[in-house]
């Protein structure tokens, strides 16, 4: 796909709304669909692939965090809600940053299937939490070299610093001191990476619309 057809500017242009981004896409859990089939929708090539890609999560992380916020878990202190609220308006943001970025190259609105989480029990909506962070961030650091405009390489470079913050938030949630600990962080003092097609099937309980990951850029 020709540049001209995403434009540079365009994308640029909304990026000072954009303070995090991860990645995740999926399908229903109740159909056996690969990463790589050809129904569903499908999140495009190139860049403009990877950018829907990341599209798909943030509508997800989205969807969880507004729903944590309307249904607040028993017990929640102040300090969690404030922060867990600012988590989710970046959340939002994200979603809005890419839908407007993308224009009509963007995929569309996703089912999520949130079905499996109690939003009632701080530990089922922490646990998740963590989950989605940590997922995000690997996922990012697995798609990055997958970007061919080194403007687009520069932005996600911003924006998953951002999620890697609400990670070691979530984290020390959790268990406070455990924010950069050996599940994530490896002997080297690096994240973990995770190639798009190992996302799609870790995420996919989440997501009942069926996403066609098959013309993403592979290494």
């Amino acid at each position: 796909m020709p540049k001209s057809e995403f434009s540079r500017r365009k994308f640029l242009g909304f990026a000072g709304t954009a303070s995090g981004l991860v990645v995740i896409a999926g399908c229903n859990k109740d159909e056996v669909v690969s990463p790589g089939t050809l129904d569903g929708v499908d999140l495009g090539s190139g860049d403009i692939g990877i950018l829907n890609y990341a599209y798909a999560l943030e509508q997800l992380e989205a969807a969880f965090y507004t729903q944590v916020i309307m249904t607040q878990f028993s017990g929640i202190s102040s300090p969690e809600a404030t922060l867990l609220t600012d988590i989710r308006d970046h959340e939002v943001a994200h979603r809005e940053f890419f839908k407007t970025a993308l224009g009509d190259k963007a995929i569309q609105d996703l089912e999520v299937d949130f079905s499996s989480i109690d939003f009632s029990s701080r530990d089922s909506v922490l646990a998740t939490a963590k989950a989605f962070e940590d997922l995000g961030v690997s996922a990012y650091n697995g798609a990055g070299r997958l970007i061919e405009t080194a403007d687009y390489l520069v932005l996600a470079g911003k924006i998953v610093s951002v999620e890697a913050r609400h990670a070691a938030l979530i984290r020390d949630l959790i268990s406070p001191g455990s924010f950069a600990d050996d599940t994530v962080i490896n002997s080297d003092g690096l994240d973990g990476s995770r190639k798009p097609s190992e996302v799609l099937m870790i995420a996919q309980p989440y997501i009942k619309t069926v996403i066609n990951g098959a013309n993403l850029p592979t290494y």
